[in-house]
């Protein structure tokens, strides 16, 4: 069921949106070189307890994973690209990290993940990235009262097509409220002016998602972690989005940390 927020409803968001976008912030800082994915789990678990935040993670068992997830942060890794279960694994020189994370606050869920090289970038994996971050800002401004889910779908789209890679619509955008996964789904393609109409109070996580060179995905042997299906790298940028009829409301944006 697709559920619209009141105004009020759409501020009490805010402090879960802003503990989100503080912690991705923090955890970006502190991962590097020789980190381990399984300290970054740790220091965002510190991080909720600090904050009295719930984790969406630790206990959620959708029907594709093998097992509740048992952690509070997502960790995919080079040709990981999506729900990457944290591992004893230290990060080397040039690896692509995606972080997403999402926490309740007060009740309330937001949603976000970003994507980064630790050490010496590949000028490939920088593209990658890019046009990942570029995906998300045109379905940022596609998220507009009037417009439809497809003319999100549409606008992801667009840029990945521009830029060359092909789009995986198994996992997507969702609606964002009490619970973290919830109506409408988002896909990274569609038909602009085609599906549900946007309206004022509709909450929704926007997370383009591409392979450099497939769109194709196969699951790892840990039941959680989706790789890409020729071994290429893969990007995900993610933000919690409220459509207001003044325009959208990034409730996770990180821009005022100092980081995009």
């Amino acid at each position: 069921m697709i559920e619209l927020r009141t105004p009020a409803e759409i501020e009490q968001m805010r402090p879960a949106g802003r503990f989100v976008a503080e912690t991705l912030a923090a955890l970006r800082e502190d991962t590097k070189v020789g980190t381990n994915l399984l300290d970054i789990d740790r220091r965002a678990h510190d991080l909720i307890r600090r904050a009295g935040a719930e984790s969406c993670y630790i206990d959620y068992h959708p029907s594709f994973g093998a097992s509740p997830f048992g952690k509070v942060i997502c960790t995919s890794i080079n040709d990981g690209v999506l729900h990457g279960l944290p591992r004893d694994y230290v990060l080397r020189d040039g690896d692509l990290v995606s972080l997403d994370f999402a926490v309740s606050v007060d009740g309330w869920v937001a949603d976000s993940a970003v994507s980064f090289v630790v050490g010496t970038p590949r000028d490939e994996d920088l593209r990658l990235i890019d046009t990942t971050e570029r995906a998300l800002a045109a379905a940022i401004d596609a998220a507009t009262v009037g417009h439809r889910v497809g003319d999100i779908s549409a606008a992801i789209s667009h840029v990945a097509r521009s830029d060359g890679y092909s789009i995986n619509t198994d996992f997507g955008g969702h609606g964002v409220g009490r619970i973290m996964h919830g109506d409408p789904h988002i896909p990274n393609d569609g038909k602009a002016g085609r599906g549900y109409p946007l309206r004022a109070g509709l909450v929704v996580a926007l997370e383009p998602w591409f392979l450099a060179s497939t769109d194709q995905l196969v699951t790892d042997a840990d039941g959680w972690t989706l790789r890409s299906a020729d071994g290429s790298r893969g990007a995900h940028a993610e933000h919690t989005v409220a459509i207001t009829a003044d325009g959208p409301i990034v409730l996770t944006d990180r821009s005022w940390l100092g980081v995009s």
